[in-house]
């Protein structure tokens, strides 16, 4: 079972950094050309919360599997100690964790703007850091 959502979560984190990426872009140049917020945008900000929310949910069921919990199995001295346990065990999933609360912040601040441009400004700010906090700490070296 390990292997099965570990390779989901594998593979559904390339759909999350593609919409991720579309999205910041698509409020970025919606920001900088002072475009009209319609519709598309709206599903395209929504499909990304979407997206980024399932892969947090996949991440969790990877975390509790029995297979991964054995890691902890050391203590947490032994995990802080040993830089790649610390990335899998507590850097990558906290600041996902912190990214989606960043994604989760700008789509409910964004639809609480009235005019175009302060909702792609919100989207942009926090969709964008939310990416940043993302690509920090993908754990790259397994993805290739």
């Amino acid at each position: 079972m390990y292997n099965t959502v570990q390779f989901i979560h594998s593979y559904w984190a390339y759909l999350v950094l593609i919409v991720l990426l579309i999205a910041s872009f698509n409020a970025i140049i919606g920001f900088a050309s002072n475009k009209e917020y319609s519709a598309t945008n709206f599903r395209i900000a929504l499909f990304t919360l979407i997206v980024s929310h399932i892969q947090l949910l996949i991440g969790i069921v990877l975390y509790l599997t029995p297979g991964n919990l054995a890691r902890f199995d050391g203590g947490m001295g032994e995990v802080m100690g040993n830089s790649s346990l610390r990335l899998y065990l507590v850097e990558h999933p906290l600041m996902m964790i912190i990214a989606l609360a960043l994604i989760t912040i700008g789509y409910s601040k964004h639809k609480k703007k009235l005019t175009s441009r302060p909702k792609f400004k919100v989207l942009a700010i926090f969709y964008t850091l939310g990416l940043l906090v993302i690509l920090t700490r993908i754990p790259w070296d397994a993805w290739f």
